[in-house]
């Protein structure tokens, strides 16, 4: 078997996720009170019991998402002798992602990971001024056709491909009239269902530039060291394990798209065979079942999921 390790992104979070984790395993109740500390504020309070409106807040959800990968991670280790240095070939996460994937990996300590994506959450959504900005689904259109779409809908505006997430599954980011326009040429040109996302803000797109300055200075005195396995990244579609580069990866991952799908592709072309999604949701999990269907998908984000991965390992 050769795995790969996925972290979720924006989008998956969930009033409770990680709860029944942390009160199974001490390993996962570590990281949130890791999480915690870092902060300086109870995150892991609004984690559990909420408001979802407060978690989905984007400086709150992005540390919030990455504590739930890094806790499901450290259960496995603690009850399934996982060993991501031993055991995972690759590992990914999609956009805010890719630091829970660091942070799984070894590159970067979890109180690190949370301060830099409070701060990655604070500035995009300081970059846009609120209802400046959009993000739209395009449903049955594929990378190519999205592209054209959102270069017709610009017109002197941002409006940019931000999200290939898979197969006739794109994203567009970018001022909010644009990003209607886009809707509506999308329409036009035979996409299956085009609407706009419930977003506070553009994220991967141009008008992102402020936040990843802010990124740029953050991460360049950031403790980040080789992960255990290469990280297969957002902007790349492809490996790395170099910390300078990652540092550069993550800058641009701000405004640069995330090309999920490509990485999927990539995983399984150089030998995945199964994809192990730790975090909330199953998102990813489901993607890689449609882009990877040859492969073996599974997530673990509840003390079930601990238990059925463990038998499935001594079986």
């Amino acid at each position: 078997m050769t795995l790969a390790i996925v972290c979720p992104g924006q989008g998956s979070q969930a009033v409770g996720m990680g709860k029944a984790l942390a009160e199974t395993f001490p390993a996962a109740r570590a990281v949130f009170d890791e999480v915690d500390a870092a902060l300086g504020e109870k995150l892991s309070a609004v984690i559990f019991e909420g408001p979802l409106e407060t978690l989905t807040l984007t400086a709150n959800a992005q540390p919030a998402l990455m504590a739930v990968s890094v806790a499901a991670l450290r259960a496995l280790q603690a009850e399934a002798g996982l060993d991501p240095a031993r055991d995972a070939a690759f590992f990914a996460g999609h956009s805010l992602g890719e630091y829970s994937a660091l942070a799984c990996a070894g590159a970067l300590n979890v109180g690190d990971a949370a301060r830099l994506l409070r701060l990655r959450g604070e500035s995009m959504q300081k970059a846009v001024p609120v209802g400046e900005g959009a993000m739209a689904v395009l449903l049955g259109l594929e990378w190519d056709q999205a592209l054209a779409v959102a270069e017709e809908a610009a017109q002197g505006q941002v409006c940019d491909a931000a999200n290939d997430n898979g197969p006739g599954q794109v994203v567009v980011s970018g001022h909010k009239a644009a990003v209607e326009r886009a809707v509506e040429i999308a329409k036009a040109k035979g996409a299956k269902r085009a609407m706009l996302l419930p977003v506070s803000a553009p994220f991967h797109c141009a008008l992102m530039q402020p936040a990843a300055d802010a990124m740029q200075a953050a991460l360049a005195t950031a403790d980040i060291r080789r992960p255990a396995a290469p990280i297969v990244a957002n902007v790349l579609a492809g490996p790395e394990s170099d910390p300078q580069a990652i540092r550069a990866n993550l800058v641009k991952q701000v405004t640069g798209a995330v090309r999920w799908r490509e990485s999927v592709g990539w995983m399984a072309a150089n030998g995945v065979d199964s994809f192990l999604e730790v975090g909330a949701g199953k998102v990813l999990t489901g993607l890689s079942k449609r882009m990877a269907p040859a492969a073996h998908s599974a997530s673990v984000g509840t003390p079930d999921d601990v238990k059925a991965f463990v038998a499935a390992r001594s079986s």
